[in-house]
Order: C-alpha cells, then sequence, then structure tokens
C-alpha cells in the first residue's frame, strides 16, 4: 500500500562536517532507541570502514533523517545491507521515510553487480516489518543478535 502523502523534496545527502550536528542530534522516541544504534556512532563506524555509506536524508534543506548502508555486508558477495535508517519521530507518518528508503534502493541498485540488498529489524517491530515488506523486503531469518533479516533479491551476477 502506498503512501497517500504528497511527494517532497527528499534528498540523501553525505554526511559532513557542515551537517554532522543536525544529523547526530536527531531524536528518537524513547521506545524507539532500544531498535538503533545513535547516529553518531554510526557516522564515526563509517570513518573507520570506507564500506560504510552514510547519507543525512533531507526535506528540503532541513535533516531530517539518517540512513546508513554497507557495501561489503557480512563479507557475503554482492550483497549490500542497509544497517541504520531513521526519521524524526517529529517528522514521521509524513512518507518522508518511504521516498528516503527509495531513493536509498535505487543509489544501491546503482552499485555493480548487486544482488541482493538486506535490512534487519527486531521481530517485535511489526510496523518495521510491514514497511518493509511494501518494498518487497522478504524476510529470511534471525541472526545471531536476535534480529530479522529481510532481503530483496536483484538479479544473478552477469558473468
Amino acid at each position: 500500500m502506498r503512501n497517500s502523502h504528497i511527494e517532497q523534496d527528499i534528498q540523501l545527502r553525505d554526511v559532513t562536517i557542515d551537517n554532522f550536528d543536525d544529523v547526530a542530534s536527531l531524536p528518537l522516541l524513547e521506545h524507539q532507541k532500544n531498535f538503533l544504534a545513535s547516529n553518531s556512532y554510526s557516522i564515526a563506524q563509517s570513518k573507520f570502514d570506507p564500506h560504510y555509506q552514510p547519507r543525512a536524508i533531507y526535506c528540503g534543506e532541513t535533516v531530517v533523517g539518517f540512513l546508513m548502508y554497507h557495501t561489503q555486508d557480512c563479507d557475503v558477495p554482492h550483497q549490500v545491507g542497509i544497517h541504520r535508517f531513521m526519521v524524526d519521530h517529529r517528522q514521521q507518518g509524513k512518507g518522508i521515510g518511504r521516498q528516503a528508503l527509495e531513493l536509498a534502493l535505487l543509489e544501491i541498485r546503482q552499485i555493480p553487480q548487486v544482488q541482493r540488498i538486506t535490512i534487519c529489524y527486531f521481530p517485535d517491530n511489526s510496523m518495521a516489518q510491514k514497511f518493509y515488506a511494501s518494498f518487497g523486503f522478504q524476510e529470511t531469518g534471525i541472526d545471531e543478535d536476535g534480529e530479522m533479516i529481510a532481503a530483496i533479491e536483484l538479479r544473478p551476477i552477469e558473468m
């Protein structure tokens, strides 16, 4: 089911010195804090592993969320994992997350030879399950951290 919200000017941009504070200070609701690592921690992670791609989510010129994916996910060839995805709780329910994930999936699909895109969430997070399923993510099982893994299978590797 598609969100009925009006398309907004949503963009993914690199996290830079100019927007770091805005990304790092994005708030989560108290009950959401158990679902995600902090944005600051994630950005720090990306500075030590060049395969992490952190993205600030903008609505117009305002930072409203954060997304990060890993291009060498779990050392599985041709798999990209979305490791972080959050929208400021004050901006949720406006279709921003849907548009941002669409942009991220388009960006990831441009990576040569990507066959699979994964995302993880806690099994009791039914909103996340429904949201990701609406993009075609299918649950594949629970990982060693107790999180549900869901995947989109793209295409076989062309030899």
